[in-house]
Formats: C-alpha cells, sequence, structure tokens
C-alpha cells in the first residue's frame, strides 16, 4: 500500500494514498469565525465549497505553519449520512510516500477514545509513523457541524 506522509510538528503522520483526491498548494480560505479553532476555512475547489480541517490544530491545538511545504490534502469522507463529502485536510510537510505493506502496521496498545482516528504505527529507519483513520476523523457532531446534510 502506497502511503502519503505528512508531519504534525515534529510527528510524522500517514493517511492511505487511496483515500486522496488531489494534494494541492495552500490557498487562501475564507475564515468562517464563531467555528471550532481546527476549521481552518472554506475555499472554492472546482466549483465546490469544501471546509478544510487543520490536522495540526486537531491534532496538537496548534495551526499548521505557513510554509512552501503545507498542503491542502483533498479527500472523500463518507459521512454519518452516507453520503461521501469533499474536505480539504491542511498538514505540514506533505512532500512524501512510502511503500508499506498492510503487516507492517503495529497496533499501538493504546486507545485514545477522544482521538479515535489515531491508528496503528509503521516502523522505519527514522523512526515511527502513526496512520491516520480518515473514517474516525470527525465526531458524529463534529460531522452534523461541518458536513451539512444537501438538500
Amino acid at each position: 500500500m502506497l502511503i502519503l506522509i505528512f508531519y504534525v510538528g515534529d510527528d510524522r503522520y500517514a493517511l492511505d494514498s487511496s483515500q486522496v483526491i488531489e494534494i494541492i498548494p495552500k490557498v487562501i480560505l475564507r475564515k468562517q469565525y464563531h467555528a471550532p479553532e481546527y476549521i481552518a476555512g472554506l475555499f472554492n475547489y472546482r466549483g465546490k465549497i469544501v471546509p478544510v480541517i487543520d490536522l495540526c490544530q486537531l491534532i496538537q491545538g496548534l495551526p499548521c505553519s505557513c510554509s512552501l511545504s503545507s498542503r491542502i490534502i483533498m479527500v472523500n469522507y463518507l459521512g454519518i449520512d452516507h453520503t461521501t463529502h469533499l474536505v480539504g485536510l491542511m498538514a505540514q510537510r506533505v512532500t512524501e510516500t512510502l511503500n508499506k505493506q498492510k503487516t507492517d502496521l503495529v497496533t499501538t496498545g493504546l486507545e485514545v477514545s477522544e482521538a479515535p482516528y489515531l491508528g496503528e504505527m509503521i516502523m522505519d529507519e527514522q523512526g515511527m509513523i502513526q496512520s491516520l483513520r480518515l473514517e474516525y476523523l470527525l465526531s458524529d457532531a463534529q460531522q452534523a457541524y461541518l458536513l451539512p446534510m444537501d438538500n
């Protein structure tokens, strides 16, 4: 399986590349006031208004840095309404991929109920990479707020 590597602070995270639609440069976002801090804003993606989640803010409580390697990872998110929604995931240092086997994923033995999206670990010569379980990224309440059902 091909995985996309990105950083949140100094920690590496992985996302299965089959979940990725496109990786785009960081763009100017329309801030949504009174929204949770992890919602970086909205932008026009090919004629659709798309929310962007700041993974750094969501995971570590600090916004992503503004660097040339900061990117928005476009994904289809399967919502509680059983339809897919376009969502952007902002991350730092989105610059590499790795080819790993599913058997290379190692369970951590630690389940954090506040962050069920933190998955198994992958080991390489540089250390540990934590996989991100996209299907658990947003709680039902967060989805209801962020991904309103189409009418």
